[in-house]
Parts: C-alpha cells; structure tokens; sequence
C-alpha cells in the first residue's frame, strides 16, 4: 500500500501517479502548468507515474519530468503499445493487458495522486481513488489540479453529496482541491 505522509515530510522520494489527457487540449495555460508540475517533480527528486503516452498532456509531463533530472515510470495496456502511443524515452514501461490492470498498477506504484485537467478516463481513474481514500483502503494524497476552475462540478458535486447526506465530511477529508501549483505541493507535504 502506497506510504501516506512519509516522502515529502522525511525527505524521501515519493512516486507521484498523476492522471491527464492525451490531448493537449485548447488552453494554453495547460501546457504551461503541465510542464511547470513534471519540473517540480523531477527537480525534486521525485518520480512520476503516469500512462506511458508520447502524446498530448501526458507527452509533455513525462517530458518534463525527464529535462529536469527526474524518473518517468510508465504504465501502458498492450493495445496503446500496439497503436504506437509509447513515450520511448521514459525511464521504464509496464505493459498490462487491459486498462483495468493498468489502474491497478498505477495505484500499486504510486505515494500521491493527482488528477491534472483530463477527459473520462482521468475522471475514472481519480474517481477510483477518491473512493478508496474515502473507504480507508488507501492512506495517499488525493489531489485534483483544479486549474483554472475545472473540477469546479466535482467539488459542487462532492458538496451536494454531503448536504444531501450521502456521504462525510470525514470520508472527504483526505480529497484534496488545489488550484495552484503551490497548492499541489501544499498538498503533498
């Protein structure tokens, strides 16, 4: 199970799984905190897991990470390896058979996790992990990179959730929403 609490505040090294778009998406103040985050990541000594892609939101992370010094893990299905979505310069690759594995690995890896701006399948895999840091099956960071306002639903829909009394504040306490990259590392620590 991932350490929660102990990387940043012992100084260790912490393998931060982050969840993004392949695309690269039509604000260009993606790009910017996309690559000011994989900076910070590697100049830190840090390693990234992420979905193994070359291309979009994902490319430039994993690219990131890699100029400023840092280790890139990524975590890819065989059918993304196969349609040539691989980033070859990373660190290393672990192939899985289908996505479900996939997110499985990347959760076995990861001591943080950060939800960047993304489509669905960002939504999924940070849904999943919201729901096991809620259950206590999984002590980690939970962070969504609310750039720009853009988990600004999820946050009202997590707040619908508690009036209506369909969850807790308690089960919502280790669910993070940081709107900087200030706040992420905030977050972290």
């Amino acid at each position: 199970m991932p350490l929660c609490g102990f990387s940043l505040m012992h100084g260790g090294i912490m393998n931060i799984t982050v969840y993004l778009g392949a695309t690269p998406g039509n604000d260009p103040a993606l790009e910017k905190a996309v690559r000011a985050l994989g900076a910070w990541i590697g100049e830190n000594g840090h390693n990234l897991v992420y979905g193994g892609s070359r291309c979009g939101l994902m490319g430039m992370l994993a690219e990131s990470v890699l100029a400023a010094g840092g280790k890139v893990f990524g975590v890819e299905p065989q059918f993304f390896v196969d349609a040539g979505f691989v980033y070859d310069a990373i660190t290393k690759l672990y192939i899985t058979q289908d996505m479900s594995e996939r997110k499985a690995k990347m959760i076995a890896l990861g001591d943080a996790f950060i939800a960047f701006p993304g489509g669905t399948g960002t939504l999924e895999e940070i849904a999943e992990i919201m729901s096991k840091v809620a259950l206590g099956h999984l002590d980690a960071p939970c962070i969504l990179y609310d750039l720009n306002g853009y988990y600004t639903g999820l946050r009202m829909l997590l707040d619908r959730m508690l009036a209506s009394e369909l969850s807790t504040p308690e089960k919502l306490k280790g669910i993070t929403f940081a709107e900087t990259l200030d706040d992420v590392i905030a977050a972290l620590s």
